[in-house]
């Protein structure tokens, strides 16, 4: 690929500086008004501020108007289209890159059947359809329609058309089901109408299919994205919330990364899965509706009134079923039938990839990334990140080609392709250039969705980023209210006390939902997710109301999630700065010391929550307490030979080696045979945690599985296990970080 040659032809071009450091800043074109690089780069404060000054809110604006004005599934020609555009900004020749290009992976994806819609409708006992859900939403600004908005679909879900009594499953977890089956309804054939959220897409399928449930029908409740408003006066177009034809489409495969090439970049010759025996597929038909059409359904249902916690928004008592009452608007005995038609195709999708070379240390990389690829329009997710990005490669890149800045080590701008299908274009990228990216990368900034609304900042990432991130937002004002940083205005809405810093801004931790998750959990490198969003006080919305719906419009975010766009700037200054200060200090700022919080935090909850039970067991906490107090003790050290070597004048040598010990900390926490259960997640303290205590994951899910097993079961030689991978990762944590001569 050619990103490689370009960094790789760097590195192989680097002439022997200083005390032997391989650094590359020989191989940077030496223009007349470029300046020679210096081995001692760090950050300038002056360029930061440039950068600041020259992001543009209203050149944001018209990016995501361009971005969005056509829906631009994965592999459609639009996709396809804003490829080409990517790569003419970043060829640009007043402000593009050092070299741009478009790889494409031949990736497995899911569609609806053209030819035969997906269709839900309800039947009489002689057949006859007595009512039929929207195949499509309501057309209210005329962008609803057309030949390249597609259909409401469960992408992966299998084609099929089962037919059965309704049930009402309240959120499809495996908990709901195991309620309904205590409460005597069989579950054996009937369709399950579910409502997002509790469990992830492709889970309500797996769950509802253990009880042997034929197909599942998924639904937003207004009570769970609209703060219970849902009459047309009071949604889109009238405000923000979800209007009642609204349905979210979405990724139902259970993994990320291609389907059939797991661990493998999805080349056209690499060994790919039998499609019908792959799995993560979802193993029953499934289609979601609009919360109109589920309101039909649901307030017609007879049998039990369901718990509270289940009840919602719809303007009836929901009932758990099977069937229909009498007294309805349907007769008893009528069923509900699911057709699904979708197909499975091979597709060609494109990363777009633009490169700055480093001056100095060309062969270390920042990543920054967003994906392409939406369900529809896409102008909140994931334009408004898109639109973020363009602009900042645009100030840079003017920068550098007047010759006035280029960094320290190299930048690379991601735009990834089918994420909507499961991050595959980013998990792809990780799985072809798995040992250049482990050896090199020094951190991956994610801003998928910039602005899902405009109170405040919220943040994602691994420990080691928070100083970087805190820094950034402290030298930035805030959008609103005037006067305040955007530090200042985070830490009113979202807070906690920290043992060293007192009371600080929450740094949230990383899951699976965006292309941060392969590098972290596949290849154990520093991450973070940034955006602005909501105040939580004000709503109980999971998500912005039209999330993968064709109301996700500019319009839409023009009008209601961010007018005047200045939210988009503070997430494209404060993305910027954190860049900056990533790619241009001489030393790393990434504080490892802040990982001793979390550890001590996940030691604590283990020792209160499940110490007594381990005892029983004869399991003991403490060769885990030794390692904790290792790694703070080694931490604390590496901190003080830090400013000690910042008040000098370090030689070279010193400085990457103490740099490399920062960059590699996060791999250490990587161990592929901890979780064989699951695919690409290494990283023993971002795992998914299944257990309810939050604690290290590994040991929380052992414990929970061996909960109700006898002594010297497998399961308690689990938790041993789990607890001896701990104990040797933070060990192994602790080593990275003592003097590299200590052995």
């Amino acid at each position: 690929m050619q990103w490689v040659k370009v960094l790789g032809g760097a590195v192989g071009a680097a002439a022997l500086l200083g005390l032997g450091i391989i650094l590359g800043h020989f191989a940077i074109p030496k223009e007349a008004d470029v300046p020679a690089p210096s081995i001692s780069q760090d950050l300038d404060l002056e360029i930061l501020e440039t950068v600041m000054q020259h992001l543009d809110a209203s050149r944001i604006r018209e990016n995501l108007r361009e971005l969005s004005k056509e829906p631009h599934l994965a592999s459609s020609p639009r996709d396809e289209a804003l490829v080409q555009v990517l790569l003419q900004r970043w060829q640009d020749p007043e402000s593009g890159l050092d070299s741009a290009e478009a790889p494409a992976y031949q990736v497995l994806l899911s569609f609806p059947g053209q030819e035969q819609p997906n269709l839900v409708t309800v039947v009489s006992p002689t057949g006859r359809v007595l009512f039929s859900c929207r195949q499509s939403e309501q057309n209210l600004t005329g962008e609803q329609a057309g030949p390249d908005v597609v259909p409401p679909y469960a992408a992966y879900a299998p084609p099929g058309t089962p037919q059965g009594l309704l049930v009402y499953a309240n959120r499809g977890t495996e908990e709901d089901f195991t309620n309904l089956q205590t409460q005597g309804i069989k579950l054996e054939g009937t369709i399950a109408l579910t409502r997002y959220g509790g469990a992830g897409r492709g889970a309500k399928a797996v769950n509802a299919a253990k009880y042997g449930v034929a197909g599942v029908l998924v639904y937003t409740d207004p009570a769970d994205i609209n703060d219970g408003l849902s009459s047309a006066n009071a949604t889109f177009p009238n405000s923000w919330h979800l209007p009642p034809s609204g349905v979210e489409r979405g990724s139902y495969f259970e993994y990320f990364g291609d389907p059939l090439t797991p661990y493998l970049p999805a080349n056209p010759s690499s060994f790919r899965l039998d499609p019908d025996a792959a799995p993560g597929f979802p193993p029953i038909p499934t289609q979601p509706i609009g919360f109109d059409d589920a309101k039909i359904l649901l307030c017609n249902l007879q049998g039990t009134v369901a718990p509270a916690a289940w009840q919602g928004a719809l303007g009836c008592d929901y009932r758990l079923g099977p069937g229909f009452r009498s007294d309805g608007d349907f007769p008893a005995d009528s069923q509900v039938n699911v057709s699904v038609h979708n197909r499975l195709e091979l597709r060609n999708s494109s990363n777009v990839l633009g490169i700055i070379r480093g001056a100095v240390e060309p062969d270390r990389y920042v990543l920054y990334g967003n994906h392409r690829d939406s369900w529809v329009h896409g102008a909140v997710d994931p334009s408004s990140g898109t639109a973020v990005l363009l602009e900042l490669s645009r100030v840079l890149g003017t920068l550098l080609k007047k010759g006035t800045w280029r960094p320290r080590r190299s930048i690379v701008f991601a735009s990834w392709g089918a994420e909507e299908f499961g991050l595959i274009g980013s998990t792809e990228f990780t799985e072809e250039f798995f040992s250049k990216l482990q050896e090199r990368t020094v951190a991956y900034i994610n801003v998928d969705i910039s602005v899902f609304a405009n109170a405040t900042l919220r943040a994602q990432g691994t420990p080691p980023v928070q100083s970087v991130i805190f820094a950034a937002t402290k030298q930035i004002p805030a959008p609103s209210p005037v006067g305040l940083s955007i530090y200042d205005n985070w830490i009113r809405y979202s807070n906690r006390s920290s043992p060293a810093y007192g009371l600080v801004p929450s740094l949230g931790s990383l899951g699976a939902g965006s292309d941060y998750a392969p590098f972290v959990h596949f290849l154990g490198i520093s991450s973070m997710d940034i955006a602005y969003t909501y105040d939580r006080s004000k709503t109980s919305a999971r998500i912005y109301p039209t999330y993968h719906t064709a109301f996700d419009t500019f319009g839409y975010v023009d009008k209601f999630v961010d007018p005047g766009f200045g939210s988009h700037q503070a997430v494209a200054r404060t993305a910027g700065s954190v860049l900056l200060r990533l790619s241009d200090s001489l030393f790393l700022p990434l504080n490892v010391s802040d990982y001793g919080e979390t550890l001590r935090s996940f030691l604590q909850a283990a020792q209160q929550n499940l110490g007594a039970l381990l005892e029983q067991h004869s399991i003991s906490l403490g060769p885990l307490v030794t390692a904790v107090e290792k790694f703070e003790g080694a931490a604390a050290a590496l901190d003080q030979h830090i400013s000690a070597l910042q008040k000098g004048t370090p030689d070279p040598l010193q400085v990457r080696m103490l740099n490399d010990q920062l960059m590699l900390l996060e791999r250490t926490f990587l161990n592929p045979r901890a979780f064989p259960e699951e695919r690409y997640y290494s990283h023993v303290l971002w795992a998914p945690r299944t257990g309810s205590v939050a604690t290290f994951p590994g040991l929380a899910n052992a414990c929970s599985r061996a909960m109700n097993t006898g002594l010297g079961s497998t399961a308690w030689a689990e938790v041993q296990r789990q607890l001896s991978i701990l104990v040797v990762a933070l060990e192994g944590a602790a080593a990275t970080l003592r003097p590299v001569a200590d052995l």
